[in-house]
């Protein structure tokens, strides 16, 4: 994608992260356009309606990983009427050739620990589970 693909953009990414307000999503890809560890994805339709978007990452480390530097699948998100359509897996399968190009022998990603939905898409698409975490925070005031 690229500074044209904003608007869009931000709207897949809200369907996937609305946690965010539109002004943080577009704050995040300004910064994600001018770093070249981060890449994203932009599946369009015989229309050219957008149907769903990726974004990877080259991280130093990623859980469950067995090389670094590694692509990290940061988030990928699908159109609710195209899902299960094969989108998700189109994108991953260009993903995947543009990296294997690269020298790249392996994708990460994660999900959250209640998010089954993600994790059946993502056994589906062929990734294997290699952990699970549980997060903990204990406040220091009293």
């Amino acid at each position: 994608m690229n500074a044209e693909d904003v608007e869009e953009w931000c709207r897949m990414r809200n369907g996937l992260w609305g946690r965010l307000d539109i002004g943080a999503h577009k704050a995040e890809i300004v910064a994600m356009l001018c770093n070249p560890r981060h890449r994203a994805y932009l599946a369009t339709g015989g229309d050219r309606q957008s149907q769903g978007f990726a974004e990877v990452s080259i991280r130093d480390y990623a859980n469950g990983c067995t090389r670094t530097p590694v692509p990290f699948l940061e988030g990928i998100w699908v159109e609710p009427k195209e899902r299960r359509s094969g989108v998700g897996a189109a994108l991953l399968a260009q993903i995947m050739a543009e990296l294997r190009s690269e020298g790249y022998d392996e994708l990460c990603s994660d999900a959250e620990i209640d998010n089954l939905i993600s994790h059946q898409a993502h056994a589906a698409w062929g990734f294997q589970e290699t952990k699970r975490v549980v997060f903990f925070r204990r406040a220091l005031s009293n």
